[in-house]
């Protein structure tokens, strides 16, 4: 065992490894992988020549240049959901600053009134772009929120079956068969039949999947008929142009916040965005950040409304949405506030 590190990223040198090996009673590191039959174990790895620093970045460049990207000279259709959009500097500027780098849900409210506002203004953002009462600070993606909202009409309606439009995304509907499974309630795909009294909510894209608009009028009032809570799932782009959920009836409104700020990023993390009408604001999840004034009259932030969340038992608690994208919301935030209403448009 040499006396140096092998490697220069490597912190431990040999001396080091011989102090460890002394105190555990091994006497090198391969007695730690003895319970390992040889047959699995690894024997060398075939890798090419080192490169230096400037060979190695030009290595890089040309591998990269192999590829389509969307943007440089290619017309991409791909997407089902996440799609490319032209983000303003400010965004990555605001985002980038070490207030908000590590975005941690702010439980000491005292010490992070910037956090809190920004979630705030989000929220506010949220619910001014979808027209409904109350919006909380987000959720893991639009997939998610689609799910949990499907969820939280169950426990509104107090019925235990789901349906689901066929405008919705295929992978969100996954999704929902997913969160559906663990209580057994049965999701239904429809696509213009009549929903029965079973029905707890009938959730639709707007646009649809394959980018057609509906007729969302008919839902709701297919919806209505049943009793059923209708969930619009929408692309927030689309609302410059497009009738926002609150205006057609929507009770909850959901949706996909990478658009607003985000670039692609493999798929992931996004943001869930999610809003409903303020008589339900007990049993929506996710965190919600209320305003406030304290003893001197100054405005002030906090999460309220917690006995929804991990502060109670998880078998009481309407979710379980902890840390989540807050970065993401904060990006979010910024690129609204930047943009505007018209930018939009």
């Amino acid at each position: 065992m040499s006396d140096s590190a092998a490697h220069p990223y490597i912190p431990n040198t040999g001396e080091d490894q011989r102090l460890m090996l002394d105190v555990i009673g091994a006497g090198s590191v391969d007695d730690l992988f003895e319970d390992i039959p040889p047959k699995f174990r690894i024997n060398g790895i075939e890798l090419p020549p080192a490169l230096s620093e400037i060979e190695l970045s030009a290595e890089l460049g040309a591998q990269s240049h192999r590829n389509l990207v969307a943007g440089n000279g290619v017309a991409s259709f791909l997407g089902a959901g996440a799609y490319r959009h032209f983000i303003p500097s400010t965004v990555a500027h605001v985002i980038s600053r070490s207030e908000f780098y590590t975005a941690y849900t702010p439980y000491q409210p005292e010490i992070s009134q910037g956090t809190l506002q920004t979630m705030f203004e989000l929220q506010s953002m949220v619910c001014e772009l979808t027209a409904m009462d109350v919006a909380n600070a987000g959720m893991y993606d639009g997939a998610s929120a689609l799910a949990e909202a499907c969820l939280m009409a169950c426990r509104v309606t107090g019925r235990n079956r789901i349906a689901v439009h066929t405008s919705v995304n295929p992978s969100y509907l996954s999704v929902v068969r997913t969160y559906a499974s663990g209580p057994g309630i049965p999701v239904d795909v429809v696509d213009g039949q009549p929903l029965t009294e079973e029905h707890a909510c009938l959730a639709m894209q707007q646009p649809a999947f394959l980018g057609t608009l509906q007729d969302v009028d008919a839902l709701h009032h297919q919806a209505e008929a049943a009793g059923a809570l209708l969930i619009a799932a929408v692309n927030p782009v689309s609302l410059g142009l497009l009738k926002p959920p609150g205006e057609y009836g929507a009770d909850i409104a959901v949706g996909e916040g990478q658009p607003l700020g985000w670039p692609l990023n493999f798929g992931g993390p996004y943001l869930g965005l999610f809003a409903c009408r303020r008589e339900y604001v007990r049993q929506m999840p996710g965190r919600i950040v209320g305003r406030t004034t304290d003893l001197d009259g100054r405005t002030g932030y906090v999460l309220t409304l917690q006995t929804r969340e991990q502060h109670i038992r998880r078998e009481r608690a309407t979710s379980n949405i902890c840390t989540s994208q807050q970065l993401v919301g904060l990006a979010a935030a910024v690129y609204l506030a930047t943009v505007g209403k018209e930018g939009l448009r």
